[in-house]
């Protein structure tokens, strides 16, 4: 018996070995191909925007390309679905953010995907705060003549989002829900349409992420006239947040980060996170976030997947009690 015990132990050590072996073999390996980031919105939206910021420096990184695919559709529903079902072997992962992570599956009746279940958090890149915008040629200047004409029952406000189940979508209904207003939701498939048609005066306002709005801002053609966040964006200092215009508790902002589905193996799902790290250290990157005026979330991969998972929590809360329910 303890011959035989010996050689029990014997195995399982070389076997416990073998394991440790194979998963650093995996990590220096990988990645042998090019990998996909899918984007679950349309071009030119916060989401978007920074998937391609990132994605460069990542391939220089890891010496294989990092392909930006977007697949908009359903409020990032189709995306995040599929990225959901595809091989947990490191080579299809997400640009995820509030609205495909949070926001969007908490509000949804039946939803494709559990976040906190199906997807694991690779690393965080950034939190940007809404801003609440109008056409500079149309008839609204600011934001108490914003309120003003949405309290005109027979004048109801028409306002964009990237879509239903998007984080500017739930951010548009809980200001609705405080002020005790009406708005005009029209979901678009992404921030990029919608602004377009913010732009041609077919739309009112959009509630959106600052960094999809500020170079339409910057040009003048887009009037910012409420931020969320505890503080004034330093990009547009002059705009006041929502506490500030009496709008109490409403620090409201979105995060992004990358995402894989869960059951990668746990060298590769290393050697994505110290990639990521890396990127946002270049001096291109920070450049590129500094001008778009994000916060880089610091935090490591346990911590920001303890984050994502409160706020899918909080999003389901917000749900609630302000009845927003969407039937995709």
């Amino acid at each position: 018996m303890r011959f035989l015990s010996a050689n029990y132990r014997s195995l399982f050590v070389s076997i416990i070995a073998s394991i440790g072996f194979c998963g650093a073999t995996m990590a220096q390996d990988f990645p042998k191909q090019p990998i996909k980031l899918v984007v679950p919105w349309a071009p030119g939206g916060n989401v978007d925007i920074t998937a391609r910021a990132v994605a460069p420096a990542l391939s220089d990184i890891l010496g294989q390309q990092v392909v930006v695919e977007n697949k908009p559709g359903a409020g990032g529903f189709i995306g995040t679905t599929g990225v959901v079902r595809s091989a947990a072997d490191g080579y299809t992962l997400m640009l995820g953010s509030s609205g495909s992570i949070s926001v969007g599956p908490a509000l949804t009746r039946n939803p494709p995907y559990d976040p906190t279940k199906d997807l694991v958090a690779v690393g965080p890149i950034h939190s940007v705060p809404m801003v609440l915008t109008v056409a500079a040629k149309g008839s609204i200047k600011n934001f108490a003549e914003y309120v003003a004409r949405a309290k005109q029952a027979d004048n109801r406000v028409s306002i964009g989002s990237a879509g239903n189940g998007s984080s500017q979508h739930l951010v548009l209904e809980l200001l609705a829900y405080r002020l005790g207003i009406k708005l005009n939701h029209i979901p678009y498939k992404g921030s990029g349409p919608a602004n377009n048609d913010l732009l041609g005066n077919q739309i009112d306002s959009m509630m959106d992420q600052l960094t999809a709005s500020i170079g339409h801002i910057r040009s003048g053609s887009l009037i910012a006239i409420a931020q969320s966040g505890k503080r004034r964006s330093a990009l547009i200092p002059d705009v006041p947040t929502f506490e500030e215009l009496g709008v109490k508790d409403f620090d409201m902002v979105t995060y992004t980060g990358i995402f894989g589905p869960v059951g990668m193996p746990p060298a590769v799902l290393d050697r994505l996170t110290d990639a990521l790290k890396q990127a946002l250290a270049t001096t291109l990157v920070k450049e590129r976030f500094d001008n778009l005026g994000v916060d880089i979330i610091t935090l490591d991969r346990k911590a920001f997947q303890e984050y994502v998972n409160k706020d899918f929590r909080n999003s389901q809360e917000i749900g609630k009690a302000a009845n927003i329910v969407i039937n995709e």
